[in-house]
């Protein structure tokens, strides 16, 4: 999402708002109702541009054509992999992609090992991941390495940062494919690639993890719960005071296919 350009329309709406109101205080031409329509009027252009940026985002990313060497590189790294596992790996970063688009600017981790992989590997070609970052987004979009759901959530914390960004993750990726984020049915593709396609040292994770039991066994500190996000409407703003950036959201995309299904 652009988000300079979604600076200016947030100056040029306050600036709006307050002129609107100095006018109505003072006397100069303004009254109280007009201010308050004048709010109303520019607080709603100013979410419909917001959802508009979203949604523009989010067509960009399903549509624009990755480059067709990536998915050798792809393969050159994980050889394990068939034509089937690659395209998952494809949608699986675009589905990564739209979540940092509807996360309004902020912070998205990256759950996967393979997905993180093709998504290095485009970012090595210079160019071309510029000239799709600055159509989808209005701006770079960086490059962080992929995490797994950590121990210490602690405010204020490194670790605190990392599962926000997750939480994001989590939350838009349930979105895209109509999934509860509080109560997952079934994990949404970027979560389930690793363990469905049995990457060495991925992130394995579990919708739900008191459907294991009580005993984990070994699985207690590698098998992440989706239910340890405890993702309510806070989950795609990563800000528990307040509610899910602008409630907008892509649709389901590819969505009802869910977890890892094929093609």
């Amino acid at each position: 999402m652009n988000l300079s350009m979604t600076l200016l329309v947030r100056a040029l709406t306050g600036a709006g708002i307050l002129a609107a109101w100095l006018a109505a205080l003072r006397g100069r031409g303004g009254s109280v109702p007009l201010a308050m329509l004048t709010t109303f009027v520019l607080i709603v252009a100013a979410v419909a541009h917001t959802r508009w940026l979203k949604a523009n985002a989010c067509r960009v990313i399903r549509s624009y054509p990755f480059p067709g060497f990536l998915r050798d590189k792809l393969r050159a790294a994980h050889p394990e992999l068939d034509d089937a596992g690659v395209r998952n790996v494809e949608r699986g970063l675009r589905q990564f992609f739209i979540a940092s688009a509807q996360a309004g600017g902020r912070f998205v981790a990256m759950p996967s090992k393979v997905v993180d992989s093709l998504w290095h590997e485009y970012i090595l070609y210079t160019r071309g991941y510029e000239a799709f970052c600055q159509k989808a987004f209005g701006r770079m979009l960086h490059h962080t390495p992929a995490e797994a759901l950590p121990q210490d959530k602690a405010a204020g914390s490194q670790q605190a940062q990392k599962f926000a960004g997750l939480r994001r993750a989590w939350y838009w990726s349930c979105k895209e494919e109509a999934i509860d984020p509080r109560k997952p049915s079934r994990l949404p593709l970027l979560f389930a690639l690793d363990s469905s396609l049995a990457i060495t040292g991925g992130f394995t994770y579990v919708a739900d993890c008191s459907l294991l039991g009580a005993d984990r066994g070994t699985d207690r500190n590698t098998t992440h719960c989706g239910t340890s996000f405890g993702c309510g409407s806070s989950c795609g703003s990563g800000d528990s005071s307040s509610s899910s950036s602008d409630g907008s959201s892509c649709g389901s995309g590819d969505g009802g296919g869910g977890g890892c299904g094929g093609d």
